[in-house]
């Protein structure tokens, strides 16, 4: 298939392929429909056809990014160990995808798409799926937990977690601040805060 040949759904496909591309290359800051127009071929046209702007185009990466992340949160789950071992499974799961594709954890988890008005609608059930399952390893994890301590400690564990790879990733941990801690030191850190204690009885 030649570059321009795209029928319909594959031309949606690969505009969005090739905007991931981009993000986790560049940011999602640099993203132009033009560019992404241009590395497929097509015309500078072809992604209103499919994309309504460029945020449209931004935010059907960003549920694709949800949708990688939902899988690898359910490979953890599916892992053998306890509920506290199938927890710290998916949250080292979530900080690896977060280090190595900072550029779409951006555009999930640091930009505005979720907090429009109306949100997409694209984002909204991936993005569901995956704090649901964060919520149910957090259950897992502490089983006699009631539902008010679940809550408050799936929002500050996903607050310390998603706070460390956002500093990390832009290089905020200079070396006078961490050494002579090592990465795995910092990772091991940065868990145990996140997971903590069972509640008190």
């Amino acid at each position: 298939m030649s570059k321009s040949s795209y029928h319909h759904g594959e031309l949606s496909s690969a505009l969005t392929a090739a905007a991931m591309a981009a993000v986790e290359r560049d940011g999602p800051q640099a993203l132009s429909l033009r560019d992404v127009a241009h590395s497929l071929g097509v015309s500078r046209a072809a992604p209103y056809r499919h994309f309504r702007d460029r945020d449209a185009l931004l935010a059907a990466v960003a549920a694709k990014g949800f949708e990688d992340l939902v899988g690898i949160y359910e490979a953890a789950l599916s892992g053998d160990g306890n509920g506290r071992q199938r927890l710290r499974r998916l949250l080292l799961s979530y900080m690896e995808f977060a280090r190595t594709r900072p550029g779409l954890h951006a555009l999930m988890f640091e930009s505005d798409l979720l907090q429009r008005s109306p949100p997409p609608q694209i984002m909204i059930p991936v993005a569901t799926r995956a704090y649901e399952l964060l919520w149910r390893a957090v259950e897992g994890a502490f089983p006699k937990a009631d539902q008010r301590w679940v809550k408050q400690r799936t929002v500050t564990m996903l607050s310390t977690i998603v706070g460390f790879r956002v500093l990390d990733n832009v290089g905020r941990f200079r070396p006078f601040m961490i050494n002579p801690l090592t990465r795995k030191d910092l990772v091991e850190a940065v868990l145990e805060a996140a997971i903590g204690d069972s509640p008190a009885s």
